[in-house]
């Protein structure tokens, strides 16, 4: 059983250095930055290593990256020097278990066979976002928390899907992730980060464990 001392934030889909640095005052524990070419938060593996260069020495920078192959995420992870990557797609548990430590792969949750895949996904880590049919992530939709309650005892989970400042103490209760992850959330719109969203956001993901603001 994996035992959680307090559960982190991640915001996702940073697209710029200064919002990198506006979510790092604001308390956030690791920032997202989005290399998938169809995605409208996507930025080139230049901006991602701007921003590791600026702010990765206190918070973690993630990578969100799918379609592409091991020794590809990897040359990509040295490149831009996040710290790890995100890897969304179809049969992906190959690819993540090729680049332990330092990736998880991401599963679409609608219903207990989607569980059971996140439960199988190869690293202690593993992120979980709503099914939503022609899209990997970044919908703004949210799934059942509570099918996830029990994985989140034994992986270290990573909840996406629709958070908000308004949602998440809710989405801690019900399942006790190890991380939130928020993207559009946050968003005055898609892409363009809201600061006081992001504040209120871990604001709130404190107060629902009871920690100080």
């Amino acid at each position: 059983m994996v035992s959680h001392r307090r559960v982190r934030v991640k915001v996702c889909g940073v697209m710029s250095v200064e919002q990198a640095v506006a979510c790092v005052e604001a308390g956030v524990d690791a920032i997202g930055v989005n290399l998938i070419a169809s995605s409208v938060r996507c930025v080139s593996s230049e901006v991602a290593r701007a921003v590791v260069k600026e702010v990765g020495s206190r918070t973690l920078v993630v990578a969100v990256v799918n379609d592409l192959s091991a020794p590809a995420m990897l040359a990509l992870r040295e490149a831009t020097g996040v710290g790890c990557l995100q890897v969304h797609g179809d049969q992906i548990a190959t690819q993540v278990e090729a680049l332990l430590p330092h990736a998880y792969g991401c599963v679409r949750v609608g219903g207990p066979l989607d569980v059971e895949a996140a439960a199988s996904m190869p690293g202690d880590y593993v992120l979980v976002d709503a099914k939503v049919e022609g899209a990997l992530g970044g919908t703004g939709r949210t799934f059942d928390w509570s099918l996830v309650a029990e994985l989140a005892k034994r992986r270290r989970l990573v909840l996406a899907g629709g958070l908000t400042p308004g949602n998440v103490v809710a989405a801690i209760e019900a399942c006790h992730p190890w991380c939130v992850d928020v993207a559009s959330g946050v968003e005055s719109r898609p892409g363009i980060k809201d600061m006081g969203l992001v504040m209120a956001f871990v604001q709130a993901a404190r107060q629902a464990q009871g920690l100080p603001t």
